[in-house]
């Protein structure tokens, strides 16, 4: 369905029971966002919030695409899987042979309908332009300052529209704009997005870069920003394709040669002058659940601010997971299943991110396997795939196992893997934000093949595991001091051979070392894999590990073997530095609310509405932070 305004979404998640009013002043900087992290993170309790107060005109909404029903609320549909049986259905009927003329004839309806889809400017202006600011002013707007240890406030959910000087072609991406004053941002587009090259073909032709910013609207248009699209196909087409009606575009006022929603709530109009000195832009506590580190991007210079009489300021935030940004990650990995199957990988049947692998990290996918080398080529087809580029971990099993039980998922991989043979290092392009990366946006990649293997694949055959009974942690951690925890419940209790062990490095090689010596004892027989984390991370948590680990590894860098037949793969998940790694970039820290913040919302709780105190996240990892700054030095 299509929403002809955020308003009339706001009016649909209050009639859902998935909305929170506050009307009490709630402070953009850091409250907001603090209040924010308690409710998505408690899924009982977890609602979008709309804040009425925010010491400006506008009330803010935030946490509105924070559930997989939200989500799916936002998109027009019951279930996310719906979309993708729409897409996989037009696919395969646009791609079935058509006999004789009557059968071809019989696509025109369907093929008038696609049409129907696309984008259209109309003349006039939109009810995004009803009120003209007579000075652009971003700090009118509620803008939010989300952790402490930002760089400054940020417009952070942002529809960011360029074009391509010389094909025309229009894209729109969502890129974090940090504000340095009434009228001028940063423009956060790394070096692999589509608006970036766009710069750079500015850049060649000395010309200024018209540049347009929505926000609010339908929130479809907020989502296909997000999408993964190929660099020719306008995200409008797929807001169409989803809304089930096209996208209305009107003029800019100051940019006439970029064109936004008619319908959406704020228009900021600007240039971008590829000839100017950058900005130093951030730190931002980002979606990894780390502060990405600041970097010199664009200045983007605000021509003029438009928006509608009744317009809500739509924001979000990002940082140690679950946030809201999990579920349009979600949508996308239902979404984008279909055409993934279709033009790319035939043979997948169905793919899942994890929260705790925040998207690219890591990525879980089952196949239809009827050959031997064939988790090989679904690695590299998937590696070759769009952002799939940017995919760390890459798990594959095959057969009826299913891909969100975990400890099934994790058992059925673990019994058809060789470590010596079954897992696949590589590297290439990686996310900007990876910090783990020796190098910026270049670094190692790893491919878990569990899937069952034919006689052609096995180098030596692999026995169900059970735990010996030799092995102690009380012996393993006092035999070694520098293990501050070991996590053997998967191995204990399911039956899956794999350890999580905290360890204290204190020398070059430490965890090398150490992996090789643990492995040399009897009582680690049948183990295939040791996760890795620092001190301070707690393995009692597995979901917090995980994410810490996911983070850190750079896993053709920080893998190593252990045991008389190289069986048993360590994987390095710590923090590394310049003195004990070689490690030559700072490495930041991760995202938590201040003492003063949380406290301020403690008092405040009784009266936003939202029942019974909820505890600030932010306590449980006050023990892992590596100091006070948004980072340290290598």
């Amino acid at each position: 369905m299509a929403y002809k305004s955020l308003n009339a979404f706001i009016e649909t998640l209050e009639h859902e029971g998935e909305l929170v009013r506050i009307k009490t002043f709630v402070d953009p900087i850091l409250e907001i966002a603090e209040i924010t992290d308690r409710i998505s993170k408690t899924p009982d309790r977890n609602k979008a919030l709309l804040f009425e107060n925010t010491g400006t005109d506008f009330p803010l909404l935030i946490n509105a695409f924070g559930s997989e029903r939200r989500m799916a609320l936002a998109i027009g549909v019951d279930q996310l899987d719906d979309v993708a049986a729409d897409i996989e259905k037009l696919f395969k009927r646009l791609s079935e042979p058509k006999n004789n003329i009557m059968e071809k004839i019989a696509m025109l309806p369907q093929l008038g309908r696609f049409a129907s889809y696309m984008p259209r400017v109309i003349k006039g202006r939109g009810a995004c332009q009803e009120v003209v600011m007579e000075k652009p002013d971003l700090t009118q707007l509620p803008v939010m300052l989300c952790w402490p240890k930002d760089g400054g406030k940020f417009i952070t959910l942002p529809s960011v529209h360029t074009k391509d000087p010389v094909t025309g072609n229009r894209n729109i991406g969502m890129y974090r704009m940090q504000v340095f004053g009434p009228d001028m941002t940063a423009m956060h587009w790394h070096k692999h997005k589509v608006s970036a090259k766009h710069f750079n073909e500015y850049k060649k032709l000395n010309r200024r870069m018209p540049v347009a910013v929505s926000l609010g609207g339908d929130p479809v248009y907020t989502y296909s920003a997000t999408a993964p699209l190929p660099e020719n196909v306008d995200e409008y087409m797929l807001a169409g394709f989803l809304r089930k009606k096209r996208v209305e575009l009107v003029r800019c006022l100051t940019q006439p040669d970029v064109e936004v929603p008619a319908d959406a709530d704020f228009v900021i109009e600007g240039y971008v002058d590829p000839d100017e000195e950058m900005l130093w832009e951030g730190p931002f506590g980002d979606h990894t659940g780390y502060y990405s580190l600041p970097d010199w991007y664009p200045k983007f210079h605000v021509t003029a601010i438009t928006h509608r009489k009744d317009a809500v300021y739509p924001s979000t935030i990002v940082g140690i997971p679950p946030q809201e940004d999990a579920w349009l990650g979600k949508a996308t990995e239902r979404i984008f299943l279909a055409p993934i199957k279709m033009t790319m990988v035939p043979e997948i049947k169905d793919m899942h991110m994890p929260i705790e692998g925040v998207f690219h990290n890591l990525v879980i996918a089952t196949i239809h396997k009827e050959y031997a080398g064939q988790g090989p080529k679904v690695m590299n087809a998937m590696w070759g795939a769009g952002q799939m580029m940017f995919n760390k971990i890459l798990v594959l099993a095959d057969g009826d196992v299913r891909i969100d039980d975990y400890k099934a998922l994790a058992r059925y991989v673990c019994n058809n893997i060789d470590p010596a043979s079954d897992i696949y290092f590589s590297q290439g392009p990686m996310d900007v934000l990876d910090h783990s990366c020796s190098k910026l946006g270049f670094g190692g990649k790893m491919c878990i093949d569990g899937t069952s293997k034919q006689e052609e694949e096995i180098s030596r055959a692999q026995k169900p595991f059970t735990l010996s009974p030799q092995f102690s942690v009380k012996e393993l951690m006092d035999e070694n001091p520098e293990i501050k925890g070991i996590n053997d419940t998967l191995a204990r209790e399911s039956q899956i051979p794999i350890l999580f062990i905290s360890v204290k490095k204190d020398r070059k090689d430490h965890v090398n070392e150490l992996h090789k010596k643990i492995c040399s004892s009897p009582a680690l027989a049948g183990i295939k894999m040791i996760l890795y984390v620092e001190a301070n991370v707690s393995v009692d948590n597995i979901a917090v590990a995980l994410w810490r680990f996911c983070n850190n590894l750079d896993p053709k860098r920080d893998h190593f073997y252990g045991g008389k037949e190289r069986n048993i793969l360590g994987l390095d998940g710590t923090r590394k530095t310049k003195e004990l790694d070689d490690f030559d970039r700072p490495w930041p820290n991760i995202i938590v609310a201040d003492d003063k913040t949380i406290k301020a919302v403690d008092k405040k709780w009784p009266s936003l509405n939202l029942g019974s105190l909820i505890a600030s996240p932010s306590l449980l990892y006050k023990t892992q932070l590596y100091g006070e700054e948004a980072s340290v030095d290598a």
